[in-house]
């Protein structure tokens, strides 16, 4: 299969005419980028007071030990780091935050990126699949996680009901309540939740140059090969979008995990949010602000360390 770039050509320029003057495009460049700031700058305000109070006050109550009423704060310098940086269940929450996004991350390179190919080639009730696999993605999260939640129950749920229904009541069983289930129940919430990637998806498939597939099926080319050969390679800018968003994603899906498996059983599918919300808000006694504030400040430093070796990685491919 051979292929004809044509070299780039200067745009032409009318007789006696001269190009623009490096002085002048500099000076249109920087009044643009002025209007755009001014425009920007009630946003950009109001955003920079907001992270920065909330940056300065994790760094305050860090270090401290103070309850919900923020009184009696006594200062305990980095000991709550310490105590963050050597708990076990900090480092599973780690651990499943990053299981969870490298199977999503499985899931929509696969799974999203052939339905999203499948759908821009124009199959048959095409809005109806666009709007299932993205409707989970527009609704609030918190709602879909807890109708999930509420299917998985041992007593009422709908998933053992069915099962009881059809004669496979042997079947049923605390879906939360068994490591593997749990796991598994998380792992098929987040499946579902792939609307967002095939978006990108689609959007970037519109685009995409139709010669080159033309010209594959002259050749000979079959539907695996051109899926694998041509369409996956000529969408790579696509999938580092997809990558880095599920990633940095993981560690806000406090909602998916909590109003579905709760972090049962015993903290196992809990990830960064719920190990941080159960530090402040503890079933049994007074919550603890600056531990929590600590951890915060890891798991921050955390998700801009992998989001930076993400994008170097992705550079130097």
């Amino acid at each position: 299969m051979t292929a004809h770039i044509d070299a780039p050509r200067s745009a032409a320029l009318p007789t006696g005419a001269r190009p623009p003057a490096p002085r002048t495009r500099s000076r249109t460049r920087l009044r643009a980028l002025g209007t755009a700031a001014l425009f920007l700058s009630p946003m950009l305000v109001l955003y920079g007071v907001y992270y920065l109070y909330s940056f300065v006050f994790l760094g305050q109550m860090s270090t401290k030990s103070v309850d919900l009423s923020f009184t009696g704060a006594t200062d305990l310098g980095w000991r709550n780091f310490h105590l963050v940086l050597t708990d076990q269940l900090f480092w599973r929450a780690i651990g499943n935050n990053l299981l969870f996004a490298g199977a999503q991350i499985a899931v929509a390179l696969t799974l999203g990126f052939f339905l999203a190919v499948s759908l821009a080639s124009g199959v048959r009730a095409r809005k109806f699949f666009y709007l299932a696999f993205l409707l989970p993605s527009l609704i609030p999260m918190s709602l879909f996680a807890t109708v999930f939640g509420q299917m998985l129950q041992t007593n009422g749920g709908a998933i053992n009901q069915s099962l009881r229904t059809v004669g496979l009541g042997a079947l049923a069983q605390d879906w939360t309540g068994n490591t593997g289930s749990a796991y598994a129940a998380v792992l098929i919430l987040l499946t579902y939740l792939i609307g967002l990637p095939i978006m990108y998806y689609t959007s970037d498939l519109t685009t995409a140059n139709t010669a080159v597939l033309e010209a594959a099926m002259i050749d000979g080319a079959n539907t695996p090969q051109m899926y694998r050969l041509i369409l996956f390679p000529m969408l790579r800018g696509t999938h580092k979008t997809v990558i880095l968003s599920l990633l940095l994603g993981s560690f806000r899906w406090f909602e998916v995990v909590y109003f579905s498996t709760g972090s049962q059983p015993a903290g196992r599918t809990g990830i960064t949010g719920t190990y941080i919300y159960d530090q402040m808000f503890p079933s049994i006694g007074g919550g603890q602000i600056g531990y929590a504030s600590a951890a915060a400040l890891v798991v921050l430093v955390i998700a801009i360390a992998v989001s930076a070796v993400n994008v170097l990685v992705q550079r130097r491919r």
